[in-house]
């Protein structure tokens, strides 16, 4: 199981390798802390975002994994996002980001 920690780091990681978000994403991990990206930069802050995913940390690695499917994941409300719009737009980097929970 990965922590807050390690998931924060591997998502700096793919940051630095890649291309930076065009909006700021806060993943907020439903108790275990929050993942806030803005442009390139990973912090733990809880800190204002255009984007609010809010998942559980054991849900975001079954998303990574691929044993919890996204469009599921909203459906039963395992996975919440605050704005649907922006999140379809910005769809295959957070599908990145998430595969780096695995």
């Amino acid at each position: 199981m990965a922590t807050i920690e390690q998931l924060t780091a591997r998502i700096a990681q793919t940051l630095e390798a890649g291309e930076a978000l065009p909006h700021v994403v806060k993943i907020d991990l439903k108790g275990a802390g929050f993942i806030h990206i803005a442009g390139d930069q990973v912090t733990n802050q809880d800190a204002p975002a255009d984007l609010v995913v809010t998942i559980s940390l054991d849900d975001i690695v079954a998303l990574g994994r691929r044993r919890l499917d996204p469009m599921t994941a909203l459906m039963t409300r395992r996975m919440r996002m605050s704005d649907m719009g922006l999140a379809m737009s910005m769809q295959s980097k957070i599908q990145s980001l998430f595969a780096q929970a695995a």
